[in-house]
């Protein structure tokens, strides 16, 4: 079992982050500019976000109208620990944890910007007294 109790819970928070980014305007605007419609695929617990940068809209579950070119499989526990920073996208990727389809360069100059975001995923998990989430990093 991950870190997740269920696939209400890490849409909370692993879709919960991509809300707070397309609300931002400052990221919003880097992230639509893109042009990048990201589909994850995570794992235990089985759950698919699809985030369409250029429209700054987020949809959760598999019946996504939005048409990704970006994809990306991984477990729901390693979105958790890259959105608290200990991932590099990069050497997941490499070492198989995280793999990819489509242009990944284009999500690749992405994570300068993500990382803003760092902060404010700790802050949704701290505020909702999700420190478990934190310490499973």
């Amino acid at each position: 079992m991950g870190v997740f109790a269920n696939e209400a819970e890490a849409y909370k928070y692993l879709g919960g982050i991509f809300e707070v980014a397309t609300t931002q305007e400052s990221l919003s605007d880097k992230f639509a500019a893109s042009g990048v419609v990201l589909r994850i695929h995570y794992t235990d617990p089985d759950l698919t976000i699809t985030v369409d940068m250029p429209n700054k809209t987020v949809e959760t579950g598999s019946e996504s109208s939005a048409e990704p070119n970006v994809e990306l499989f991984m477990t729901a526990d390693t979105g958790n620990k890259f959105w608290l920073g200990k991932v590099n996208l990069s050497v997941a990727m490499a070492r198989g944890t995280v793999r990819a389809k489509g242009p990944v360069p284009k999500l690749l100059k992405l994570i300068p910007a993500a990382k803003d975001l760092f902060p404010e995923y700790e802050k949704m998990l701290t505020e909702d007294g999700r420190g478990d989430l934190i310490r499973a990093a």
